[in-house]
C-alpha cells in the first residue's frame, strides 16, 4: 500500500521546511517534497492530513534494559552498588519468561509513546537459555517496535545466576539467535560482553569475535563507576580502555556505553580506533555516576549516540529528554554554552544511534525505513513555531507527540497505542506485581 502523509513541517536535511509531503510504501520512504507535486504525481493514492502536525524521524534509544522497568521507583536515592542489590539482584530471580515479556511491553510501549522507534536492549536476564530472550523479541513484535537485542555474554561469579553464562553457551546461544533472526527487518542480534567487571578476557574476547564473524557491533559498558577503574588496575595494572585495547578489542565495531571515568589518552584512543558511545546521561545523574566529557571525546573522533538506560535509573525513557539532557550537562559542566549545540545531539538521537547500529533508519530520506513522529504544532511546549528545531530539541513536552510510525506502520496515533493497549500493559504489570507480593505473603 502507498501513502502519501501531508505535513505542516518536515525536518530534513538538517531544517524543516513547510507545506511537505512524504510517500511511503512497503515500509520505506518513495518520495519526500512539496505537498502539491507529490499529489499531482501520486494521484489516487491513500491520503493522510497532517497539515497541522510537523514530521521528524523517529528516536533511536541506542541503550536501554527493557526488564528495569518493572523496578522503577524501587531504591531511588541510593549509591550504585546498593541501588544495584536492592532492585536488580533482589528482583532477578522473580524475572521469568511472564515477567520479562511484561517488563519489555512496558518499556518499548512508553517509549513508542515518547517518539522512539528503535531501541536497543543490552539484555541479560537468560535464565540458562534464550527464553526469555525471545520473550523480550515478541514484546517488541507485538508492539511493533525495531529492536536490537544486545545480548549480554556475562559470567562474573558475584551477580546472580540468571544472568551467568559460560562461554560456550553465551557465544552459541547469541549466534543461534542472530541466524535465527538473519533477514528480519524489524531484528538485529548483537553480541555484548557485559562490562570490564562483570565479563571475563576471555568472554570480551568471545563477544568481539563474534561480533566480527556475524558483521554487527559489538556492546559493553566501560568507566561507568569509579569503582571498576580501581578494580581494572588493580587487577590489570591498566585503566579500562588500555586494558580493553590489550585485549584486542578496541576498534570501530566497539559501542561503549556510558564513559564517565577517562583520561586524555583514553580519550585519544578511542578516537585513533574510531570506538563509539552509546551516552545516556540521565542516568549518569540519577545514579550520581559523573559526567562524560562529550566535547572532548567528540573532538577525538568518538561517535555519540544516545540511550535511556534501564527504566531504574533514569527514571524516564525518552530520547527527545535525554537530547536535552545531554546538550545541558555538557554546557554546565564545562561552563561554555556552545561546546555542544542542538543539531548534534539530535543527531545523536536519531541518524547517528542508526548508523552506529547498522540500521536504515534516523533520517527522513528516500530509501530510508519509513519510521517517524509526527508533532503536534499547536502544543504549547513546540511555540513559537519560529524557533521549532530549538524547540524540539529543548522544550518539547511528550504532550506534543502524536504520531508515531515504524516501518511504514502506525503503531501510536493521536497518543494511544494501537498495536497493544496501554491498559492491558499496565494491568500485566499490576497483576505481576499482585503475584510477587501474595509470594510473599
Amino acid at each position: 500500500m502507498t501513502v502519501l502523509y501531508k505535513t505542516g513541517q518536515l525536518y530534513t536535511d538538517g531544517k524543516f521546511a513547510k507545506d511537505q509531503a512524504i510517500v511511503v510504501e512497503g515500509g520505506l520512504i518513495k518520495a519526500i517534497g512539496p505537498t502539491k507535486a507529490l499529489q499531482e504525481k501520486y494521484r489516487g493514492i491513500e491520503e493522510i492530513d497532517w497539515h497541522d502536525k510537523a514530521l521528524v524521524p523517529g528516536t533511536i534509544n541506542a541503550h536501554n534494559h527493557s526488564f528495569q522497568s518493572l523496578l522503577r521507583g524501587i531504591a531511588v536515592d541510593r549509591p550504585f552498588l546498593e541501588w544495584r542489590d536492592e532492585a536488580l539482584y533482589k528482583y532477578t530471580p522473580l524475572l521469568d519468561e511472564e515477567a520479562i515479556y511484561t517488563g519489555a511491553l512496558f518499556a518499548f510501549g512508553e517509549m513508542l509513546k515518547y517518539g522512539a522507534t528503535t531501541v536497543s536492549d543490552f539484555f541479560y536476564v537468560h535464565n540458562n537459555g534464550t527464553k526469555t530472550d525471545e520473550a523480550v523479541i515478541q514484546a517488541a513484535n507485538d508492539l511493533g517496535i525495531r529492536l536490537v537485542m544486545a545480548r549480554t555474554m556475562y559470567d562474573w561469579d558475584g551477580a546472580p545466576i540468571n544472568y551467568r553464562e559460560s562461554i560456550e553457551d553465551a557465544t552459541k546461544r547469541t549466534r543461534d539467535l542472530a541466524i535465527k533472526y538473519q533477514g528480519n527487518a524489524m531484528v538485529d542480534i548483537h553480541p555484548a560482553p557485559h562490562s570490564p567487571h562483570a565479563a571475563s578476557p576471555e568472554m570480551i574476547q568471545a563477544g568481539h569475535r563474534l561480533a566480527k564473524e556475524l558483521g554487527t557491533p559489538f556492546h559493553i559498558h566501560v568507566s561507568e563507576e569509579m569503582f571498576e577503574v580501581e578494580e581494572t588496575l588493580e587487577k590489570y595494572g591498566k585503566r579500562p580502555v588500555h586494558y580493553l585495547d590489550s585485549l584486542g578489542v578496541v576498534d570501530d565495531s566497539m559501542i561503549a556505553i556510558h564513559l564517565v571515568w577517562l583520561d586524555q589518552s583514553e580519550i585519544k584512543l578511542l578516537g585513533e580506533k574510531q570506538a563509539a558511545l552509546a551516552y545516556c546521561p540521565s542516568s549518569n545523574m540519577f545514579l550520581s555516576d559523573g559526567i562524560s566529557n562529550i566535547p572532548d571525546l567528540v573532538d577525538a573522533g568518538v561517535r555519540v549516540t544516545l540511550g535511556s538506560d534501564g527504566a531504574c535509573s533514569n527514571n524516564r525513557i525518552s530520547v527527545f529528554e535525554e537530547m536535552r539532557m545531554c546538550s545541558l550537562l555538557q554546557k554546565v559542566s564545562k561552563l561554555d554554552g556552545t561546546c555542544i549545540t542542538a543539531k548534534q545531539v539530535f543527531d545523536m538521537g536519531t541518524k547517528t544511534g542508526a548508523e552506529l547500529l547498522q540500521l536504515n533508519t534516523g533520517e527522513l530520506k528516500v530509501g530510508k525505513q519509513a519510521d517517524f513522529v509526527s508533532l503536534d504544532l499547536n502544543d504549547m511546549s513546540l511555540s513559537p513555531k519560529q524557533e521549532l528545531f530549538a524547540n524540539v530539541v529543548y522544550s518539547l513536552q511528550p504532550t506534543a507527540i502524536k504520531d508515531v510510525v515504524v516501518n511504514g506502520k502506525t503503531i501510536v496515533e493521536a497518543g494511544e497505542l494501537k498495536t497493544v493497549s496501554e491498559k492491558k500493559i499496565i494491568q500485566k504489570v499490576d497483576s505481576l506485581f499482585e503475584k510477587w507480593h501474595a509470594a510473599k505473603a
